[in-house]
């Protein structure tokens, strides 16, 4: 219960900042990146759909209920189990392997690399380390335990996807970071080398080692404060390597740009899609399990791997509610779902389901 109370102050100014922050325009610096991409107006990007534009009062009630109305059960009382990986592990791996490491933090490997998506190491998924969301369970393998990185992939800047202390301490380690327009200009402000770093628009393509990969679009926002909102733009990524086909949606509402995806690189042999920390009240963020099987079905996958839930408490349901919802429109639709263990491999060419191992968590 303490620790309940020392992170949710810090989670409503969080939230709350954000909130407001998208209706105010601050000022922004237009880099060279930002405005020429057609998401860039007005001194800030946009998603190509409208958003829920919601009232002070509105906002006010979400932060009252994160600050005073929360359910019980959005914390696990008992251990989340976690499967520790080491190095020697990691290159005896097959390819066409990936780990889930904890939220929306997975390691890939393809064509004898390694590459890391939306890394988050830190204790804490805030802007300082002694308050904010907190881990529910231990990282599976240490930064210094990692062999060489060939590329890290970020979907946007949130601090529960992009982190200062994770980052700078990859740096050494990893030849490129790829991000969406205007994080990349982060981390070259943080000390990251600028030939490491590339930024992309949506529906812009790159290459590394026979990895192709695309920016495609999302439906979310941005930004670290209230002075910076929409200020960077947000993505999800496609990732193809030989015949293998993955698709991450990072953070997203639901919205038409699934179906679109889904018709220019799908189908997909593993979508990874987020399934937690959603609302009725802030529907064009994240989305419901309802609106992720939705989604699946959209960019035509194969198998499904709900991730972003698990690891911070960022919402106002139970922590299980996430993995048991999207299980039971998995068995009621027929898809073939996987929901690994943090540190557990997956094949992605042939996944296995696996056992829903959250029941037996307090």
């Amino acid at each position: 219960m303490r620790q309940r109370r020392t992170m949710r102050p810090l989670i409503v100014a969080i939230l709350g900042g954000l909130l407001l922050g998208v209706y105010i325009l601050v000022a922004t610096s237009e880099s060279g990146v930002r405005h020429i991409s057609p998401q860039f107006r007005e001194g800030r990007f946009h998603n190509a759909d409208e958003t829920l534009k919601q009232s002070a009062i509105e906002i006010a009630r979400i932060m009252w209920d994160f600050m005073f109305n929360v359910p019980a059960g959005t914390v696990p009382s008992g251990a989340i189990p976690v499967r520790a990986m080491t190095r020697s592990t990691l290159l005896a791996t097959p390819d066409n392997t990936l780990y889930r490491l904890g939220h929306s933090s997975m390691l890939l490997k393809l064509g004898g690399e390694f590459y890391l998506i939306d890394p988050v190491f830190s204790k804490r998924a805030s802007p300082v380390q002694w308050a904010g969301p907190a881990r529910f369970h231990q990282v599976p393998i240490s930064i210094e335990e990692l062999p060489p990185i060939k590329a890290v992939f970020i979907s946007h800047d949130h601090y529960d996807h992009l982190d200062y202390a994770t980052i700078m301490a990859l740096t050494s380690k990893t030849k490129y970071f790829l991000t969406p327009l205007g994080v990349g200009d982060r981390l070259i402000d943080w000390g990251v080398e600028a030939a490491k770093v590339q930024q992309f628009d949506w529906w812009e393509s790159g290459e590394i080692n026979g990895l192709h990969f695309v920016a495609t679009p999302a439906k979310h926002l941005s930004g670290r404060s209230p002075l910076d909102v929409n200020a960077t733009l947000w993505a999800s990524w496609v990732f193809m390597y030989g015949d293998l086909r993955l698709f991450y949606s990072g953070d997203s509402g639901y919205f038409g740009g699934f179906k679109e995806i889904g018709a220019k690189y799908g189908p997909f042999d593993v979508a990874i899609l987020e399934n937690g920390a959603y609302d009725k009240r802030w529907p064009d963020v994240h989305m419901h399990p309802e609106e992720t099987m939705q989604a699946f079905a959209d960019v035509r996958g194969a198998w499904l791997l709900p991730v972003h839930n698990g690891t911070f408490d960022l919402g106002l349901h139970r922590w299980q509610a996430p993995f048991e919802r999207i299980t039971a429109l998995a068995t009621q639709k027929g898809v073939s779902l996987t929901t690994p263990q943090i540190g557990e491999a997956v094949n992605l060419k042939q996944p296995s389901a696996g056992p829903p191992w959250w029941r037996d968590v307090k």
